[in-house]
């Protein structure tokens, strides 16, 4: 079915030399061991990023914070960033103010939950049914931090990525909707993906939300259990992106769009079926995930593994990197993200989310790559999020595209702000970069 969706606001225009080179063809980018890395290692090593021009180094760091805090300060020129972490940044959240772009998404979906073992057998004896699977409720957890509170035992210690990641706020929604204050039922601390499954195995942790392959580490070491997945939790929904500072992004406008056309590519490449086992060759490089083939396969190929004790769970869509307009910056996305953030009370109520999110999107840079492709993108960048329970087709200038499943796991539908939008400037908050 057609679905309406909201005109996009007029946007900055871009530079009209039409053959402009990059103004900087050194560029190194920074990439955290998961494997929706994927489009930045893709690009290097088949070329597209030369292609454009380009001779891109990546480094691989350990944790989010020094992903942002090094392209706040000018050590990277850009890095693969959490959805949720360009518009945090820009507003201040965290304590480091900086003004962000986005002009491309890397991937859709990737995300887990898993608790360990002991955890769900606790979860069973109290419920009665199997605590394994793509789309749990946290009904079963929830019997089992009742049960601790009322015998006075230690709230239950859960993982998260970053302060206000997608992993935070996704392990938070999934918590409310079982009646879980995720602020005073359990506590949430922040661990760098690589180190989570030894923390489960440790005993630091009794859970967490992570992208692959690490939940997949989880189960193959026999130490935790999937319960839900990114996809079933919000079908669809974006992860990572390429972030980079507003002021870098203005001077060096034909270099992001030259980034920006390759990992496009990248993305087609990789969202080719026959294409995936060779991403799996690349990604086992030490210089992105790092791991055996074999755990990066069951994600990237769809064949899902949700407990050391059950065979794969199919998920086609558990990595998505460029189908279902993928790759555009969706701005109702974008905006639902900063109303969980302004849920749980990092940013003030008040607060004009638009404008953030006009400010830090740059969809017009995204429509410019895509045109030299030869891609088609649709006349809007907001839409009704959570609607679709199949797959159902947008229409664009150039005809109709396929469009994914964008439905919450709990129904919620979602309505982007309809007021006309500038891209302006929003009120900053936090420590500024100088």
């Amino acid at each position: 079915m057609m679905t309406a969706v909201e005109p996009t606001p007029p946007a900055p225009a871009l530079p009209t030399d039409e053959g402009g080179g990059p103004e900087k063809t050194q560029v190194t980018l920074g990439l955290v061991p998961l494997t929706d890395c994927a489009p930045i290692a893709v690009a290097v090593e088949l070329g597209f990023f030369a292609d454009a021009g380009l001779n891109v180094t990546t480094t691989r760091e350990q944790s989010w914070a020094g992903i942002r805090d090094k392209v706040a300060f000018g050590v990277l020129d850009g890095a693969q960033m959490l959805a949720t972490m360009p518009l945090c940044t820009t507003l201040g959240v965290g304590g480091l103010q900086c003004d962000m772009s986005v002009g491309v998404t890397l991937g859709l979906n990737g995300n887990a939950i898993t608790l360990a073992n002991w955890l769900c057998d606790e979860a069973e004896e109290r419920t009665g049914q199997r605590y394994a699977g793509v789309d749990l409720t946290a009904d079963g957890l929830a019997a089992v931090v009742h049960d601790r509170a009322a015998n006075g035992k230690a709230k239950l210690r859960l993982g998260v990525v970053f302060p206000m990641s997608t992993h935070d706020l996704e392990l938070r929604y999934w918590l409310a909707a079982a009646g879980l204050d995720p602020d005073r039922d359990v506590e949430l601390v922040v661990v760098p993906p690589p180190r989570m499954v030894d923390a489960l195995r440790n005993g630091e942790l009794a859970g967490f939300c992570v992208g692959e392959p690490w939940n997949t580490v989880a189960v193959e070491e026999r130490v935790g259990r999937v319960v839900m997945t990114k996809h079933a939790l919000w079908n669809n929904s974006p992860e990572k992106v390429l972030g980079v500072t507003r002021a870098w992004a203005e001077q060096h406008p034909w270099t992001h769009l030259a980034l920006i056309t390759a990992l496009i590519r990248a993305g087609q490449w990789l969202d080719e079926t026959a294409h995936r086992e060779r991403a799996c060759a690349i990604l086992s490089q030490p210089q992105y995930v790092g791991v055996d083939p074999d755990r990066l396969r069951p994600s990237l190929t769809g064949q899902f593994r949700v407990a050391a004790d059950a065979g794969p769970v199919r998920v086609p869509d558990c990595h998505v990197f460029h189908r279902y307009q993928a790759n555009l910056p969706w701005r109702s996305q974008a905006w639902w993200w900063l109303t969980q953030v302004q849920r749980w009370g990092a940013v003030p109520d008040g607060t004009d989310l638009a404008s953030v999110v006009d400010h830090v999107l740059r969809d017009d840079l995204y429509r410019t790559a895509a045109a030299r492709l030869g891609l088609p993108t649709p006349e809007a960048t907001s839409k009704t999020e959570g609607t679709h329970a199949e797959p159902w087709t947008l229409d664009t200038p150039s005809g109709p595209v396929l469009m994914g499943p964008d439905r919450f796991f709990d129904d919620s539908t979602v309505l982007p702000p309809t007021r006309p939008r500038g891209r302006t400037s929003p009120r900053l908050t936090g420590r500024a970069t100088s």
